[in-house]
């Protein structure tokens, strides 16, 4: 079989299946002594101590074979090494047969054992209990380990113990055991002693493993004691051949003999495996003691749990581990202690630990502070010293609601397999009983994954509403105001640990986990709509409504705040606890938004691992590689239809298996593949170290193929730089000592009040009024406070239903007034973002006093009452004749500042259809309460007047809208909301909505795709205008263009020279074509090739190239270079490519052949020197272009470009940016003047009579990115001076 060549020892392949594989038990020499004291004494109480006898470890390859198998069958596991068995004195010799059939006696081998395996406590491990001889034979019991280095590497263990008897040493023979043949004649006293196989692996393959010993001791029957060594050596040498299964739905089945054996995968490369039953607890402890054992783990309290059964101890143990996922126990963790690791029980640290229920009085007694889980009867209990008296359990509850979902869900759930059963008959086929039981455990642990996660997502949902990302703050005290009263004593714990600060890193790093999916999935409307808000967060009138009703919230008033989605009227009732054990199905009895979401069970496939042949050498580890290669590249050539996943899976397993031979080239191609078909499961440190081995025969061979060419020279020649990740997390602390203006900036951030740099600035100039540049600690610390207490008083406003009906749901009260005489009752006025109303005293009643929007003057003046004068408020309306005057006394001047600012604010949201300007004059209002509360001097209002930002635009720059812009403007949206500052918009993108029945309602409405800097990229529901999706990133480098290619996918194409495909359901990032080697400036797709079932993408790069590509494959169709120096766009029209190329417009054939040129001609090139943009009116003949620096439009006719062009002048116009063809019109964006100010233009021209009919004052920068929504809208982004996106109505 020729090979490419063998790869240096040092590259290390993942780990494999199998680690080490071990034999333990009782010396043969020191059997006979054991039966003489058995027969003396008898077996009770006979405790032996326990030895490693052998110990097997890869690769498994006999020593005759080696220089073989060093160029054939190099294996890359750790640093190549010898399989040996730890000799023994006075072992019989074994002999090993050569390939030519003599017989030579085995050389002594060193050992090596894996890092993480400490030999020495193996013993005590596998017979935890102590090795024990027995009267009479046992079953075969089967136990599991977890062992831990001090790196904090978790390796795991599955512990196989049988019995075998003592008086003869052949004990197995013709298929049966020795004592099953005899002990029918045997009189005097027997004597069985355990032993025990133990496999190490990587990998939590828990029934995988078990499954495989349970054929192992299955085969050991049939074979005699001294072949017991290499039947095992076998075994783990099989064990050892099977790569690990990549991240994702494809499984990987072993035949076993008898059984079929399946190594599940992990979820995605960030889950975890799962090969046990996660529904264990459950059938152990109740709800709410599974709930309190939760409470204990997230504490980090020191907890020990206890059964009689070893192999519950971590089966149980790794439950709650997973039920955590995403978050991640960092402490101690060893689920089975031996009788002499009991004083690790003393550690003063947090730990999980595990013992056998005979220690629970002994642990108890000599360790405080524990917290004691007895699995065996479901209770829990605290160790105390004897001088304690205080016998109560120190565990707080889990958040009341989310504690009550968790038991609703749990309580719904199916644990008992037979009861699935009843109405099946029984299968006669081992195989299909194995594979239904499977199947039922794999949907139990789908829905336990999924229950557990909402419970964690529940407790910890409005973490990130403290964050402050860009200084990576969380403001726990504030996060606290938030939570139930009687939740207090379970966050104040949660939020001191390690696990917790663990978890807030990844918040603030905007890692994409598990946790942050569900988070997104399960978000309320409300949610999303307070994500586009700048102003503080308030109740709504919806919340109040709810609050009223609820009981719950009479007693716990801020609990409605931890919980997204409640009920407008009610909390969801429990059903009673089933005293049977069978489910009930019940109709909506989940009602309200806590009920974790519905899934679809992901489908799963399998792959069968070939044969293994034995003896294990070289012509037959290659027989078995081969057989894998052929088994996995039919699988490739024939994928099921669209699974571009499970062909990912087969490319990396086919990758594993080349490299295992030593075929570089051959592994680094199916690696190089994975970037088309999955790129999340790329092993980019194999790859790196791969490459970094070659030779310089192999890289050559290897470029001569340009996708490996590509990534060779990523790798060479952009290594790839190792960002040092921030994980630094701090709380919110006031300072200490006087900032000036950036440190003050920085201090408001981390606080959360507001992120604007620009309001910030107002904000400081407000406090230094008549001071130096400076803000001292206490000013900070009253505003501060001032402004927290304000935001804690409007979380208790508590409305009546008679108030509440007048408005509208969304509506938030902002502000109230002290009690104060009106013209229209006493009572207190009240701000809300739309109006202003009175709260009449006495009865609690509604008098509306006025809209923002009905406000026609507001005035500061003095009522007359006996001989004082009364500061007053009038404000005079639209609709209304009478004048409110209300007596605000000493509130007077702020309330005026208030009123205007807010009256301002409206109109310019009315004016520019842009709902943030009422959002951010809310924002400057409530600065404005608070630097007068804090500073309480007589020059506060005129310090608060200082943030009156839209009241001063008002008064100092009055500039109206022009009425056709005003007309045709519909709405405006800020993608760069939250930012420090405005980032510009560089691409949109409209998809079309579609409804799927196995998608949400809300994945099927259209969205608006928006790529601002850096690689972000940022999606909106385009029937609300609210965010789906917060900003993902793709690469880190400018964004040029987008397209949706087919109805599942959008492709962004980079400065990096990357394309990006996005699949639209899972809004993830899985596959990147790298073929071009310059920045992609532009795609276009071909859907009307009739001959091809697939359409076709078209890409082009700055360097000139072209590629065509087959959507459904990725596959390059087509590719081509064009004899250009820049190519920045290009249109596909009448089986042509117009492509932009600087001083020319070309066009050629999709085969890149010219047919003809569109030069800049002696009469421009005195104006321009090349062209910036071009848009094609094919039904007229028609070519427009714009030139760089140019502010005119030119339109050539497609048949003659010798006539002269047609000029279309754009009055006012500075510089042309983009254009869009939109049904007969041609949109134009721009930079131009406006009222004698620089302003974001579009031109809208008609093509027909080829004259401006709109100029629409757009953005106050330049108008970056157009798109058009069905013909019905357009969209137009601007630069970074203002970064928001308008909506146009098209006529």
């Amino acid at each position: 079989m020729a090979e490419e060549g063998a790869v240096p020892p040092h590259l290390l392949l993942p780990p494999g299946l199998l680690e080490l594989c071990a034999l333990l038990g009782v010396p043969r020499e020191s059997l006979r002594d054991v039966e003489q004291v058995a027969q003396k004494k008898g077996t009770k109480n006979l405790l032996l101590e326990p030895e490693v006898l052998s110990v097997f470890v890869p690769p498994f390859i006999s020593k005759e074979d080696s220089s073989t198998a060093s160029a054939s069958c190099t294996n890359l596991n750790k640093t190549r090494r010898r399989s040996f068995r730890k000799k023994r004195d006075k072992l019989r010799t074994e002999y090993l047969k050569s390939p030519q059939g003599d017989q030579k006696a085995p050389e002594a081998e060193d050992v090596s054992i894996p890092n993480g395996v400490d030999l020495s406590a193996l013993p005590q491990l596998c017979f935890p209990g102590g090795l024990c001889v027995a009267s009479k034979p046992k079953e075969n019991r089967v136990h599991f380990l977890v062992l831990t280095d001090v790196c904090g590497n978790r390796t795991y263990g599955v512990v196989a113990q049988y019995y075998k008897p003592v008086q003869d040493e052949h004990c197995f023979y013709n298929g049966k055991t020795h004592w099953e043949s005899l002990g029918q004649t045997i009189h005097g006293v027997n004597c069985f002693v355990p032993f025990a196989i133990c496999l190490i692996s990587r990998y939590p393959y828990y029934n995988a493993f078990r499954d495989c010993l349970s054929c192992l001791l299955e085969q050991l029957k049939l074979c005699k004691d001294f072949d017991v060594d290499e039947r095992i050596k076998d075994f783990a040498a099989k064990l050892s051949l099977i790569p690990s299964p990549p991240p994702g739905p494809l499984h990987l089945v072993v035949n076993m003999k008898p059984l079929q054996v399946v190594f599940p995968s992990r979820a995605d490369p960030d889950s975890p495996i799962i090969d046990l039953d996660l529904h264990l607890p459950l059938l152990c402890f109740k709800p709410e003691k599974v709930l309190q054992i939760i409470t204990c783990i997230l504490t980090e309290q020191r907890i020990v749990f206890f059964s009689s059964d070893w192999a519950l101890l971590t089966l149980i143990a790794e439950c709650f581990m997973l039920y955590l996922h995403p978050i991640q126990w960092q402490h101690t963790f060893v689920p089975i202690l031996s009788g002499q690791m009991l004083d690790f029980v003393m550690a003063p640290t947090s730990f999980l630990m595990g013992c056998h229920l005979d220690h629970f009085e002994e642990v108890s007694k000599e360790a405080d502070g524990l917290i004691l889980i007895n699995i065996d009867n479901g209770n829990i209990t605290y160790s105390k010293s004897l001088d304690d008296d205080n016998s109560d359990i120190d565990i707080p509850d889990i958040p009341f609601q989310a504690a009550q979902t968790f038991i609703q869900r749990v309580e719904s759930l199916q644990l008992h397999y037979d009861l699935e059963l009843s109405h099946l008959m029984p299968s006669t086929n081992l195989s299909e009983v194995q594979a239904r039981r499977r199947a039922w455990q794999q949907k139990q642990n789908l829905e336990m994954q999924q229950i557990t996660l909402q419970l964690i997502v529940n407790i910890f949902r409005e973490v990130k509403n403290h964050l402050n990302y860009e200084h990576r703050v969380f403001n726990s005290e504030e996060f606290l105001k938030t939570r139930a009263p009687g939740d207090h004593p379970f966050y104040k714990k949660v939020l001191e640990t390690y696990i917790f600060h663990s978890f807030l890193k990844a918040r603030l790093n905007r890692r994409m986990d598990a946790f942050a999916q569900m988070e997104l999935s399960t978000e309320s409307e409300e949610d999303r709509m307070n994500v586009m808000l700048l102003s503080p967060r308030r109740p709504t009138i919806e919340k109040m409504a709810s609050r009223k009703i609820s009981p719950q919230n009479i007693i716990n008033r801020r609990m409605v705040m931890s919980m997204p989605n409640l009920c407008e009227v009610t909390i969801p009732e429990l059903p009673p606890r089933n005293s049977s054990l069978r489910k009930i199905e019940t109709v909506n009895s989940c009602k309200g938004n806590n009920a974790v979401p519905k899934l679809t069970s992901k489908s799963v496939y399998t792959f069968k691992i070939p044969e293994i042949h034995f003896p294990l050498m070289s012509q037959y580890v290659n027989s078995y590689y081969a057989d894998f290669i052929n088994l996995l590249s039919k699988a490739i050539n024939f994928p099921p239809s669209d699974n571009s996943v499970l062909l990912a899976r087969y490319l990396y397993l086919r990758g594993l298996i080349n490299l295992m031979q030593g075929k570089l080239l051959g592994a680094l191609s199916d690696f190089q593949s994975l970037y088309k078909t999955d790129i999340s499961i790329f092993p980019a440190d194999l790859v790196n170290r791969m490459v970094a081995s070659m030779s310089s025969s192999e890289r050559s061979q290897a470029e001569r193929q340009p996708e490996l060419k590509r990534l060779i020279s990523e790798i060479i020649e952009k290594p790839r730089e190792v960002t040092k990740v921030d994980d630094h997390v701090k709380n919110f602390e006031l300072p200490k000592k006087h900032m000036h203006l950036d440190d003050f900036v920085k201090r408001i951030q981390e606080s959360g009040i507001v992120m604007d740099i620009k309001i910030i600035h107002r904000l400081f100039e407000s406090l230094t009024v008549g001071h130096q540049k400076q803000i001292d600690p206490e000013t900070f610390r009253d505003f501060y406070n001032y402004w927290k207490e304000t935001e804690a008083e409007a979380q208790e406003v508590n409305l009546p239903p008679e108030v509440i009906k007048h408005l509208d749901k969304n509506e938030c009260v902002y502000k109230l007034s002290s009690s104060v005489k009106t013209n229209l009752g006493v009572g207190k006025i009240a701000m809300t973002q739309k109006r202003l109303f009175l709260l009449t005293e006495g009865r609690p009643g509604y008098v509306e006093i006025s809209t923002f929007r009905n406000i026609e003057e507001v005035k500061s003046t003095t009522a007359t009452f006996l001989l004082l004068r009364i500061p007053a408020l009038k404000i005079k309306t639209l609709s209304k004749k009478e004048v409110f005057e209300a007596n605000l006394k000493t509130e007077c001047d702020l309330w005026h500042l208030m009123v205007k600012e807010m009256w301002a604010g409206k109109k310019m949201a009315d004016d520019y259809k842009d709902p943030q300007y009422i959002q951010q004059a809310l924002t400057n209002v409530l600065l404005m309460d608070a630097v007068v509360g804090a500073l309480q001097t007589s020059n506060a209002i005129y310090a608060a007047s200082k943030l009156a930002y839209f009241d001063k635009m008002k008064t100092e720059m009055p500039m109206s809208v022009p009425k056709t812009t005003s007309e045709t403007l519909k709405h405006k949206i800020n993608p760069s909301l939250g930012e420090t500052c405005p980032q510009a918009i560089d691409i949109l993108l409209y998809t079309p909505g579609h409804l799927d029945p196995a998608e949400k309602i809300e994945d099927a409405h259209p969205k608006l795709w928006c790529a601002l800097s850096e690689g972000k990229v940022i999606v909106f529901d385009a029937s609300s205008w609210t965010i789906h999706q917060q900003s993902f990133k793709v690469g880190t480098a400018k964004l040029n263009c987008m397209l949706m290619a087919e109805q599942n996918q959008v492709w962004i194409g980079s400065q990096d020279s990357i394309i990006y495909i996005i699949n639209i359901r899972s809004m993830s990032c899985n596959k990147q074509l790298t073929d071009h080697r310059s920045s992609i400036m532009d795609l276009i797709v071909d859907d009307g090739n009739k001959e091809s079932s697939s359409s076709e993408v078209y890409s082009c790069s700055l360097d000139g190239v072209i590629i065509a590509w087959n959507v459904s494959t990725l596959k390059v169709n087509r590719r081509f270079h064009l004899p250009c120096q820049t190519l920045t766009s290009f249109k596909l029209h009448n089986g042509c490519l117009w492509c932009c190329v600087g001083r020319s417009i070309m066009v050629v054939t999709t085969y890149g052949f010219l047919r003809q040129e569109l030069k800049i001609d002696e009469l421009l090139k005195e104006i321009c020197t090349s062209f910036l943009c071009f848009h094609l009116v094919p039904e007229q003949d028609q070519v427009w272009a714009a030139c760089a620096g140019n502010r005119d439009i030119y339109v050539w006719n497609i048949k003659d470009f010798s006539r002269p062009p047609h000029k279309i002048q754009l009055q006012d116009c500075s510089e042309i940016s983009c254009m869009i063809k939109v049904k007969k019109q041609i949109w134009v964006g721009s930079k131009g003047l406006s009222q004698g100010k620089s302003k974001g233009k579009i031109y809208v021209i008609d093509s027909d009579k080829k004259t401006v009919e709109k100029e629409l004052v757009a953005h106050a920068d330049t108008v970056k990115a157009l798109c058009s929504a069905e013909d019905r809208y357009v969209l137009s982004g601007s630069g970074k001076e203002e970064g928001k996106i308008a909506i146009w109505k098209v006529e």
